[in-house]
């Protein structure tokens, strides 16, 4: 492509809890650039088959068709070189998967002139940071959060509550494992407590070298 006629390119990052609707602000946002003649394509984590892997699902059933992928850095050469010029706009859905997500929108964005949307979860569980989201903050131009409704007394929802025990990071899974919570009802949560409990042990046994971990089980 001719540099000299390129334009420079735009990130936009949609960030919030689970049942936000961060997903659909992302379809929202494809369809409408699809309206106005744009050509754009849709990528999620193939870790991600809760709706198979050949759309993006909103959590009411709305969709899209999109490209599966295990990271980034292969879409281009999937796509193939003359269709990924074509492209003005990539929208990016569950981007806390990719663990090369800052590269990609940075290259994509600053060099090849396209318009980034990314649709992802800025905190887990435990609301920490949840893979590279937040990295991304920086190359922004617009950054938005959403919220949902806590599922128990229905105030603005900020967090992700677990309702099951499990401690790692990546479980992909609906509403049978997570719900919106408020912050009230993030901290009360039993779940949460215990969580944040064995996690915090099991950091404190890899810190301290005079800690000796609990063997396993044969």
């Amino acid at each position: 492509m001719d540099g000299s006629k390129l334009s420079s390119g735009e990130v936009h990052v949609i960030i919030g809890p689970m049942f936000a609707g961060k997903t659909t602000a992302l379809l929202r946002r494809m369809l409408s650039e699809k309206d106005i003649g744009r050509n754009v394509a849709v990528v999620k984590s193939s870790k991600d088959t809760r709706y198979g892997l050949d759309s993006i699902v909103t959590h009411d059933g709305k969709k899209l068709p999109c490209w599966a992928m295990p990271n980034l850095s292969s879409f281009k050469a999937k796509l193939g070189d003359d269709a990924y010029e074509k492209l003005d706009v990539i929208g990016i859905d569950e981007a806390q998967f990719f663990d090369d997500l800052y590269d990609f929108c940075s290259k994509a964005a600053d060099h090849d002139g396209k318009t980034i949307i990314v649709a992802g979860l800025d905190g887990d569980y435990l609301r920490r940071r949840f893979g590279s989201v937040l990295d991304i903050v920086p190359l922004a131009d617009t950054v938005t959060k959403l919220t949902a409704r806590c599922e128990l007394c229905g105030k603005r929802a900020f967090f992700t509550l677990r309702k099951t025990e499990d401690t790692q990071t990546e479980l992909v899974a609906g509403s049978d494992v997570y719900k919106p919570v408020c912050r009230q009802h993030y901290v009360d949560s039993p779940v949460v407590i215990e969580a944040t409990r064995i996690v915090l042990d099991s950091l404190k046994v890899q810190s301290d070298p005079h800690v000796e971990p609990v063997p396993l089980a044969c």
